[in-house]
């Protein structure tokens, strides 16, 4: 992932007459993103807050480029904007949408594949660039900018660090949701691969769940690859094997997903690790 896909202008919203498009899309045009125009099938002509209403992303495309789309579509019909999206050829796809089957996620894997967009989420709050794009739902007055890229499963425990790091005065350079989904679009690993490669960035926090092995992959990555000093956390350090808490991949399998293992895993590949998202906020140097 390069930094020009989140920092691109060209911004449309799916889904954006229903209540949390027409909302957040409000929200992301008052927080300087470019947001050029909306889809919502047969409401085309109308316009949300002076943002102009078209049926599909072709025809928007006759009259906007478009480099980033953020969807808001409800589940039962997320797969078809994200192919949508995908047929498009749209560089970047930042999907909010919570509850999308595995079984779509499974089809849309295989358009990503064949296709050239990166997908962001699904099952997240998005991203955010304190003073430049807001896509998706992160609250851009918890933030400051400056050179943290923070990267998280989790969206409330994304607000909770950036609003501890701007309290410290510690600005952010970008703060990415992957989402917590079992099968995501975006890795840890491809965030931290961005992370390292910008120049701009001179710490980062990653802050994971409990389930699946993601946040383990991201330690060999981080051991082989990452130079920067990497600060972690991961939630449900007393989560009870079995039972799934809150995201869909957030389901303790065995003991090698707890957030006890990981934490030691991560330890063991030089990453700085607490035990609370407070502790977290207080590792990282001002």
């Amino acid at each position: 992932m390069k930094s020009s896909l989140l920092t691109a202008q060209n911004v449309i919203i799916q889904g954006i007459t229903g209540a949390h498009g027409a909302f957040h899309a409000q929200a992301m045009k008052n927080s300087g993103t470019g947001i050029v125009a909306g889809t919502s099938p047969n409401k085309a002509g109308q316009f949300i807050d002076t943002i102009p209403v078209y049926n599909s992303i072709k025809d928007i495309q006759k009259d906007f480029t478009v480099d980033i789309s953020v969807i808001f579509v409800p589940p039962a019909f997320a797969k078809s904007a994200i192919i949508e999206a995908i047929s498009a050829k749209i560089p970047l796809i930042v999907c909010i949408t919570e509850g999308i089957p595995i079984h779509d996620m499974l089809q849309i894997k295989q358009h990503l594949e064949k296709g050239s967009s990166t997908l962001i989420g699904p099952n997240c709050p998005g991203v955010l660039i304190p003073g430049n794009n807001k896509l998706g739902i992160i609250p851009a007055h918890l933030s400051l900018p400056g050179s943290v890229g923070l990267v998280s499963r989790s969206g409330t425990l994304t607000y909770e660090a950036m609003d501890g790091l701007t309290r410290r005065n510690i600005g952010q350079r970008y703060i990415v949701g992957i989402g917590g989904d079992r099968i995501p679009g975006t890795s840890f690993i491809d965030t931290l691969a961005l992370f390292e490669s910008d120049p701009t960035v001179e710490q980062i926090v990653m802050i994971g769940e409990i389930g699946g092995t993601s946040e383990i992959e991201a330690a060999d990555y981080i051991h082989q690859h990452v130079t920067k000093p990497v600060y972690a956390y991961v939630t449900g350090h007393h989560a009870p094997e079995g039972v799934q808490l809150g995201h869909a991949g957030a389901i303790l399998g065995s003991a090698d997903e707890s957030a006890v293992a990981k934490t030691q895993y991560l330890a063991q590949c030089n990453v700085h690790t607490a035990n609370s998202i407070t502790q977290l906020v207080k590792m990282i140097p001002a």
